[in-house]
C-alpha cells in the first residue's frame, strides 16, 4: 500500500470515529451536561458576585443614612448652642448651614445606594432563577442519561443476539440441519429396504426348518404330492 493510501486510509478512519463520536447520543449528551455545568459555574460566579454587590450597595446606604442623621444632629446642637448664647448667632448659623448640606448630601446618597442596591437585588434574584433552572435542567439530563445508558446498554445486547441469529440463519445451518434430517431419514428407509430383503431371503428356509423341527405337516402342493407317488410314500 502507497503511502497516500495509508494516509488516505488513517484519514477516512479518523473521520469515522469523529462521526460515530457526533452520533452518539449518550457523548452528546455527556457533552451537553458538561457545557450546562461550565454555564452553570460562572451563573454561580455571576450570581456571588452581584450579591456581593447587593449587600456592599445597602451597606453604604446605611452608613450614608447614619450620617445624615448624624449631621442634622450637629446642626442642631449648633442651633443649641447659639440659643443657649455659648456660640456666635452668624456662626452657628453658618456651620449648621453646612452640616445640613453634608446631611442632605449623604441622604441623597443614601437614597441612591438604597436604588442601586434594590436593581442589584432584582439582578441577584433573577440570576438565582436562572441558576435554579440550570441544576434543575442538569439534574433531569443526568437522570435521562442513565436512562439512556441503560437502554443503550439493552439495545447493544439486544442487537448482538438478533445478530448472531441473522448470521445462524444466513450461513444456512438451517438448510445444513434439514438436509441431515433427510439423509437420515433415507438411511433409515433404505436399512429397513435392506433388512426386509433379508427377511424374505431367509424365509423358505426358516419355515422348512421350523416345520421340521415342530414336527407339523404343512398342506400337501401338487408337485409334493406327485413326488410322494414317486417315491412310494403315502400322503
Amino acid at each position: 500500500m502507497s503511502l497516500f493510501n495509508r494516509i488516505f486510509k488513517l484519514g477516512q478512519s479518523h473521520a469515522h470515529t469523529v462521526i460515530d463520536k457526533m452520533e452518539d447520543p449518550i457523548k452528546m449528551t455527556e457533552q451537553g451536561i458538561r457545557d450546562l455545568k461550565k454555564d452553570l459555574q460562572g451563573a454561580m460566579q455571576s450570581l456571588a458576585e452581584v450579591k456581593g454587590v447587593t449587600i456592599r450597595t445597602r451597606k453604604e446606604s446605611e452608613n450614608n443614612k447614619k450620617l445624615a442623621a448624624d449631621y442634622e444632629r450637629k446642626a442642631m446642637l449648633l442651633l443649641q448652642k447659639m440659643q443657649n448664647g455659648e456660640l456666635d448667632a452668624s456662626e452657628a448659623e453658618r456651620l449648621a448651614t453646612e452640616a445640613l448640606s453634608k446631611k442632605e448630601s449623604h441622604a441623597n446618597e443614601s437614597i441612591k445606594m438604597s436604588q442601586e442596591a434594590e436593581n442589584n437585588r432584582k439582578m441577584s434574584d433573577s440570576l438565582q432563577s436562572n441558576v435554579n433552572k440550570l441544576k434543575s435542567t442538569i439534574s433531569t439530563y443526568e437522570n435521562d442519561l442513565i436512562t439512556l445508558r441503560a437502554r443503550a446498554r439493552t439495545a447493544a445486547s439486544t442487537k448482538k443476539i438478533n445478530k448472531q441469529i441473522a448470521k445462524v440463519d444466513s450461513s444456512g445451518t438451517i438448510a445444513m440441519l434439514e438436509k441431515m434430517r433427510a439423509k437420515v431419514e433415507e438411511d433409515e428407509s433404505l436399512a429397513l429396504a435392506y433388512g426386509e430383503m433379508a427377511t424374505a431371503d431367509r424365509s423358505v428356509d426358516d419355515e422348512i426348518n421350523s416345520v421340521l423341527s415342530s414336527g407339523k405337516s404343512v398342506t400337501s402342493s401338487a408337485s409334493l404330492i406327485e413326488l410322494k407317488q414317486k417315491m412310494g410314500i403315502a400322503s
